[in-house]
């Protein structure tokens, strides 16, 4: 496949203007609008709707985390409350995938509604369920349309925004998470409360619409906008579309076994442990581009990089607040802010990189990296108490701000570094490694930390935060391989 940046932002085939975004002219008009603010006429409409999508889906996927527990008690279904978190993880693989390869072949338009529309159906499926099997179902519904949704939703960027603007649009998705961070979850709590856990769903749906109909102008402008078959005949690693989504499915389906043979014991866990890893493992070379587990310099080694540092902050996320509460005795709100604080210095680091185009991505990613490995390896020191858990909070901050550093740069190479014809293939095989790389951390360490816990807890809790901060050390290691020269 083709990795060399594009020297031109990607552009959509219409007579140009100075008022439309994406516009094909390649003179003063684009330079024009590559200073153009996200919030100006070109852009407006469609960056505020983008970002409404965002925030619904963030805070669907706090308020439903906060609300479920309520849901499997009322209707006594606790042994699929794992597989209803688990199960969109499965299905989200298959929807990266298989959006991807709709926006390669007819625009990011018709994906992106159909990831919609997937997605509200799944959470009216939920909201309406009478029983945890029903709730399940429309789980697996939501992971397919926000796979879609979120791929699509890049190649809108990729196309309607110029190269010098898309930083500043992923700091912006990065700022839509802090509002439902700091109080999706207390709000979802009070709807379940008092409207009864249904409304956590099915409010959902209704915010949309008016999402949808903002981006719906600029949607119509791109849809039906292809590329020739010969550039877009083969996707990430070289496989055939019929064979990417196949691989999709087989992978998605090993995500789903390691997660519940985590939940397992004995030989059960072990058997679903091997077999979910090598399912994983022989199908994620066709679902990213050659090269990408060799650290292959340029887009191969961005897409490896999205996926290890994902894994050592979310791997770390995971037991920061059990440590909180159980070692440091703080109350669960109180462990919360560690999570809050994280996620407004993400926000920040995104805002700062949106605004320093003129940054090193080598350096940049190295630095970030660098950053996660010191504010883990400060959170994860709560474990011992001579150490303020103030110092923890404030490492995990540090952790949320290389983060916030790296993602938008990452996500601005993987378009940089694509042809136009491959922009859908390569944004989901980056959110597709991030995917499959957490949820197999995830599934390995989880019963390691519970052995170790069983002999010492400060051991365990030193595991969990070592093997999290060991993928962020790979992430600063081939960093500088971001870079094609």
């Amino acid at each position: 496949m083709t990795a060399g940046p594009t020297t031109t932002p990607p552009s959509v085939p219409e007579p140009a203007t100075q008022d439309r975004p994406g516009t094909s002219t390649r003179t003063t008009t684009s330079r024009s609008t590559s200073r153009s603010p996200l919030l100006s006429g070109p852009y407006r409409a469609v960056t505020l709707g983008m970002v409404a999508l965002i925030t619904l889906s963030a805070f669907e996927a706090l308020a439903v985390t906060t609300a479920m527990p309520i849901v499997a008690a009322e209707l006594g279904g606790l042994s699929l409350y794992a597989m209803a978190f688990a199960g969109p993880v499965a299905t989200g693989v298959v929807g990266m995938v298989g959006g991807g390869l709709w926006t390669d072949r007819a625009g990011p338009a018709r994906p992106l509604l159909a990831g919609v529309a997937v997605f509200a159906v799944g959470l009216v499926v939920a909201g309406t369920a009478a029983t945890m099997a029903t709730v399940v179902a429309g789980r697996v519904l939501q992971g397919l349309g926000s796979g879609m949704l979120i791929v699509a939703i890049y190649v809108v960027v990729a196309r309607v925004f110029p190269d010098d603007l898309r930083p500043r649009v992923f700091a912006a998705f990065a700022a839509a998470w802090v509002l439902p961070s700091v109080v999706g979850p207390a709000i979802a709590g009070l709807v379940a409360e008092q409207l009864g856990w249904r409304w956590v769903f099915l409010a959902v749906p209704v915010l949309a619409v008016p999402a949808v109909l903002a981006v719906q102008p600029t949607l119509r402008s791109l849809d039906g906008v292809a590329h020739s078959a010969a550039d877009a005949g083969a996707g990430a690693g070289g496989t055939t579309p019929r064979r990417r989504l196949l691989l999709a499915v087989v992978a998605g389906t090993g995500a789903l076994l390691l997660h519940w043979a985590g939940q397992q014991d004995g030989a059960v866990a072990v058997t679903g442990l091997v077999v979910g890893a090598v399912a994983v493992a022989a199908t994620l070379p066709g679902l990213v581009p050659a090269g990408t587990l060799r650290a292959v310099r340029g887009l191969p080694t961005v897409i490896l990089v999205r996926g290890l540092l994902g894994a050592a902050f979310f791997a770390a996320e995971v037991y920061l607040p059990l440590l909180l509460t159980s070692e440091r005795g703080l109350r669960p709100a109180q462990a919360g802010l560690a999570l809050t604080g994280a996620a407004l210095a993400w926000s920040a680091g995104s805002w700062l990189r949106g605004r320093k185009d003129g940054w090193d991505p080598g350096h940049v990613v190295r630095a970030g990296a660098a950053t996660i490995i010191v504010g883990t390896a400060v959170a994860g020191a709560a474990v011992l108490p001579a150490v303020p858990v103030a110092a923890s909070l404030a490492g995990w901050a540090l952790a949320g701000l290389g983060m916030g550093l790296t993602y938008p740069t990452l996500s601005v190479l993987t378009l940089r570094l694509s042809p136009p014809a491959e922009q859908g293939a390569n944004s989901s095989a980056l959110q597709v490694m991030e995917s499959l790389t957490i949820a197999v951390v995830l599934a390995l360490s989880g019963p390691l930390f519970v052995a170790l816990l069983a002999r010492d807890t400060t051991t365990a809790f030193v595991t969990a935060f070592a093997v999290a901060g060991s993928f962020a050390v790979a992430g600063l290691l081939v960093g500088g391989r971001v870079r094609t020269a």
